[in-house]
């Protein structure tokens, strides 16, 4: 890590360390609203003490970051079309990376001191969006091409779909127990459980399933909404200091090389499906020459990229070989490479056994661009827990008693949090970001309504409202104030 400061100017060193800490802060912040909710219910049942729920929700968190990979991390990154990510400099980086975080720290802040569930996936996407498309305006590029907008649907989907699984998968699996187990103890809220049983803690089993459940939402909570924060630190390192970060410099020899036959193996597919991708790619009619300075990523141009990829990588055994407008240069390949290999994965004609050596390719060409250095992962899972310890208490009591008309009973705990683990791990393995928050509360919801206890209209509106409002807000924020800085630079 030290020698991520070596050589740089005064300006840019200030400029990374606070884009760092503002990254750092926004985790911090989403362990008010996103952690906080895996630790809610848990706490709310006195199914464990709040210091020690805490605790140990931080250390799954960090569990979860460390082993979770680095897929939602660049779902995230690719947010932004890849003409912005492979033609960003500092200046446009530092623009582009402190608008997009002011915009969702206010957000964020807004939201957690009127103790409302948000969700900071939805913030930090919304920001993001904001930011591609103020880009899209100021440089006169067609607003479909401001932003990803196939991987926009993709997350919107998916953010859209979870929490409506979650209400309903709650639901049924309350119903289950119920029908299981009509007269247990776990029906009973942690109120009755006092009044009626002169009992503090749920039942051992219940109390049980509480924590492995909770612990399980963490340990997730941590592999999607970490990643996230990965992403961020990712993109203010490759657009602050480019040289150091647009390829992974520790990279073996194996991963390089693995990363060059992929160049060629990717020649030979396009060759052996030439009949349906020739005129797509323009087989044999590119040369070499026509690669812009300013490079933009066009299928026509394919052939001369994968030239120039295996001139720049030829006789490479380690990226420090490599001057650092030479690595720059193999990232802005790279990147078009797997873009133009994406859309060709769509086209009709090739067949599915086709499709998925594609796939495969593009695993290997991003290999040594799609990572993340320790110390980023070790960082953010330590501002998730520290943000968890500082703002649980908002959202607990949220979750625990305003949601619903009644208090939350073990099996309405057990049920909500259950769904909220298998959802987002299913989200992860598909490397899709979900809201934590808006599953949770969705599953609890499911729980309410499941139990004939009914729904605080108050509340629920409220999340409701914040949930509708927090995409165009927090686009509006940040295309904003990209829009002012970018003046500023000008």
């Amino acid at each position: 890590m030290i020698d991520l400061f070596s050589g740089l100017d005064a300006w840019v060193l200030v400029s990374l360390l606070l884009a760092l800490t503002f990254v750092l802060a926004f985790e911090f912040i989403n362990g008010f609203h996103d952690t906080a909710n895996a630790v809610a219910t848990v706490i709310y049942t006195k199914a464990m003490p709040p210091h020690l729920a805490v605790f140990f929700s931080g250390v799954f968190n960090f569990l979860g970051v460390l082993l979770g990979g680095v897929g939602v991390a660049y779902a995230i990154v690719h947010l932004l079309p890849v003409e912005l990510l492979i033609n960003v400099n500092t200046g446009h980086g530092l623009a582009m990376v402190f608008s997009l975080l002011a915009a969702a720290i206010t957000w964020n802040l807004g939201t957690w001191y009127f103790g409302i569930p948000a969700s900071s996936s939805h913030t930090l996407i919304g920001s993001i969006l904001g930011v591609g498309l103020a880009n899209a305006l100021i440089n006169g590029i067609p607003l479909g091409d401001g932003v990803n907008w196939q991987k926009a649907i993709d997350i919107g989907l998916s953010l859209v779909v979870s929490p409506l699984a979650g209400f309903a998968v709650a639901a049924l699996v309350l119903i289950g127990l119920k029908w299981w187990r009509p007269l247990s103890k776990m029906h009973k809220t942690p109120e009755q459980r006092r009044k009626l049983d002169d009992k503090k803690h749920p039942p051992f089993w219940n109390r049980l399933v509480l924590v492995i459940s909770a612990m399980g939402v963490s340990f997730v909570h941590g592999s999607n909404d970490g990643q996230k924060g990965i992403g961020l630190i990712m993109l203010v390192l490759i657009g602050i200091v480019p040289a150091k970060f647009v390829l992974d410099l520790n990279s073996t020899t194996y991963q390089i090389e693995r990363t060059r036959d992929a160049t060629l193996h990717m020649s030979q597919f396009y060759q052996r499906n030439e009949a349906t991708l020739g005129e797509f790619l323009a087989l044999g009619k590119a040369k070499s020459g026509d690669l812009p300075a300013q490079f933009s990523c066009n299928p026509q141009q394919t052939e001369p990229t994968i030239a120039a990829l295996q001139t720049s990588l030829k006789g490479v055994t380690d990226y420090h070989d490599l001057d650092a407008d030479k690595r720059v240069e193999v990232r802005r390949y790279l990147l078009c490479l797997d873009d133009t290999a994406k859309k060709v994965g769509k086209l009709p004609g090739l067949d599915a056994r086709e499709k998925s050596d594609l796939e495969k390719l593009r695993k290997d060409l991003t290999a040594t661009t799609e990572y993340a250095p320790f110390w980023v992962i070790v960082a953010v899972a330590l501002a998730l827990g520290l943000g968890t310890m500082v703002g649980w208490k908002r959202v607990v009591l949220t979750v625990g008693e305003k949601i619903g008309k009644q208090g939350m009973t073990y099996a309405q705990g057990m049920s909500a949090q259950i769904t909220a683990a298998c959802a987002i791990g299913m989200a992860n393995v598909f490397s899709l970001p979900v809201s934590t928050t808006h599953v949770l509360s969705s599953g609890v919801a499911g729980t309410m309504v499941a139990n004939k206890s009914g729904l605080q209209g108050g509340t629920v509106k409220t999340i409701l409202l914040a949930w509708v409002l927090t995409l165009p807000a927090s686009m509006g924020l940040a295309a904003g104030l990209f829009w002012l800085a970018s003046k500023a630079l000008a």
